[in-house]
């Protein structure tokens, strides 16, 4: 059992979570197991006294490149893929308040009737009552990731660290998935991240985190318990900062 008492490195985080995350061993759609498990590490860092705000990809259902890519005018296709991450928050929202956690949905597309507008301020003050927000539909415009809305709302939330939750335990000098030999980073400069083209984020995300000199840790989300660990600067996970190890 995790010692949610332990001393934590960061008082306010954004956690981006892929889409594709979402989808478990399934090959499509929403995964309740593993949505239910992210959800309970979001409660256990709740717990510890730190404030968590959520960005969700949209992959797991729709991916807007990928439906610009076979033919669909790539603003359409952005909107789209805007929605997925909709439905990805609201099923997170479910999740996290089914164990007793107080959340709030703000998007950058106005849906009144399902959740929040985006609003800075009002989002601040949920974070200071304790609740999480996720925020969904990205930026609101296309041509946009949710990787760039996840370091814009960062920034904006004034966060001490951004940790990007994948499949993968950190950034590597491959696909380890596909390369054996690929080593795992422990450290990187944004710098280092933009020079090597590494993908670890889209480059707008990575420079803007590197203005706001907001950390970026990337580990695997797929571990439960991997969240609090790495919260707590254990656990296998790679930093980029502005400086090196």
């Amino acid at each position: 059992m995790s010692d949610t008492n332990a001393p934590q490195k960061y008082r306010r985080i954004l956690l981006k979570v892929s889409g594709e995350v979402l989808m478990g061993d399934t090959p499509y759609g929403i995964d309740t197991n593993t949505v239910g498990s992210v959800a309970q590490d979001v409660a256990e860092i709740m717990k510890s006294g730190v404030e968590l705000c959520l960005v969700i990809g949209g992959g797991n259902i729709f991916r807007g490149m990928a439906g610009a890519a076979k033919g669909m005018e790539r603003s359409s296709a952005d909107y789209m893929g805007m929605l997925a991450t909709v439905m990805n928050a609201l099923a997170m929202q479910d999740a996290l308040e089914r164990i007793g956690v107080q959340t709030r949905v703000q998007s950058a597309i106005p849906m009144a009737t399902v959740c929040e507008p985006y609003i800075r301020r009002r989002a601040q003050r949920h974070l200071e009552k304790g609740r999480v927000v996720i925020f969904a539909a990205g930026t609101g415009n296309p041509f946009f990731t949710t990787d760039t809305a996840a370091a814009l709302r960062a920034a904006e939330m004034q966060c001490d660290a951004l940790f990007k939750g994948t499949s993968v335990d950190g950034v590597y000098t491959a696909d380890p998935k596909k390369d054996p030999t690929a080593e795992r980073y422990d450290h990187l400069t944004y710098m280092d991240v933009l020079a090597k083209d590494l993908r670890v984020m889209d480059a707008s995300a990575v420079a803007l985190m590197r203005d706001s000199n907001i950390p970026i840790v990337v580990f695997s989300i797929k571990g439960r318990g991997n969240l609090l660990n790495v919260l707590r600067g254990e656990g296998t996970h790679t930093v980029v900062s502005d400086r090196a190890a």
